[in-house]
């Protein structure tokens, strides 16, 4: 049946010759068939639609790790003329993955159309000191997206992530407070805090990519109304804006946006969303002054201000 799908497919492409008309009849194949949805493929076994080809990412998703990268990604990928990467890449920040070249890299993005940006996104980017170099020999013009949170609420999802992970994996686990307070003092070592030291990484993004290169989308806000930061996006992309209020709703059971699209609905993994640790207010309020000059440094960097603590 699916070979039949395919193949329905591929002999109407091929007679019409234009992938937009194709589009509703496309995505129909997505969810019958699932070879070319971008949600679950194996991209080098994913069959070539007629006309299409794989592109080096025009736009990356460069951060930041817990900031709201796949609900973003998620949210783009309602787009006609965005397509996305399945998974993490993790080309431009691990070393033995970049060694295996642009070619290789190339392979793991879906097939598009002449019309369609291609998009991954790999969080890790953002606080990796090799990322912005590399990025910028492959394409010293490229458009980067940056979703941010409030930097304190960040250190406690990324803790968060952790901790249920470990819980999974029948690990020992620790009380947020034991790994943020040593010894009585704010432990600024904790990878947690390092990551939410927005001036510090994006200070090694400038000295590559001029400002206006670097979209930065309010996690904050994402989360609670997502219309006005995607149509931002569309612009930062010169794109035609399709996204529409219609393509969101709220589901009060998870206690975030889900997205409509095509006919189906579908939520983050149950991963997303999960319920933070109730914080000390001493050891917050700790926090929230420790990156209160950082924050008002990267504020001065890139000539916005956001509602963080």
């Amino acid at each position: 049946m699916a070979f039949l799908l395919v193949s329905a497919y591929l002999l109407l492409a091929h007679a019409r010759g234009a992938p937009v008309e194709n589009g509703a009849l496309l995505e129909t194949l997505k969810s019958q068939v699932g070879l070319f949805s971008n949600k679950s493929e194996h991209y080098s076994a994913q069959v070539r639609p007629p006309g299409t080809s794989r592109q080096i990412p025009q736009t990356i998703i460069i951060g930041v790790r817990k900031g709201g990268t796949r609900a973003l990604l998620e949210m783009l990928d309602i787009h006609p003329n965005i397509v996305v990467a399945a998974t993490e890449v993790h080309f431009f920040d691990w070393d033995e993955n970049y060694v295996k070249g642009i070619d290789w890299y190339r392979n793991l993005m879906p097939f598009s159309y002449g019309n369609q940006i291609t998009i991954e996104k790999t969080p890790g980017y953002f606080t990796s000191p090799q990322a912005p170099g590399r990025i910028h020999d492959m394409n010293s013009s490229i458009k980067l997206l940056l979703i941010l949170r409030d930097p304190t609420e960040r250190v406690i999802s990324d803790y968060t992530q952790v901790y249920y992970n470990r819980v999974e994996s029948h690990k020992p686990v620790q009380l947020f407070e034991d790994i943020v307070i040593k010894n009585g003092v704010l432990n600024t070592k904790y990878k947690a805090i390092q990551r939410s030291l927005y001036d510090v990484h994006m200070e090694k993004w400038l000295k590559h990519f001029s400002l206006d290169q670097i979209h930065i989308v309010d996690g904050n806000t994402l989360i609670k109304d997502p219309l006005p930061e995607l149509q931002k996006v569309e612009r930062f992309l010169n794109l035609p804006s399709r996204i529409m209020s219609s393509n969101f709703y709220f589901n009060q059971t998870k206690g975030f946006y889900c997205i409509r699209s095509d006919g189906r609905e579908r939520c983050l993994h149950e991963s997303k969303g999960r319920p933070h640790p109730l914080v000390n207010s001493t050891v917050l309020e700790q926090l929230y002054s420790y990156f209160r000059e950082h924050n008002a440094k990267f504020y001065r960097m890139v000539n916005h201000s956001f509602d963080w603590h």
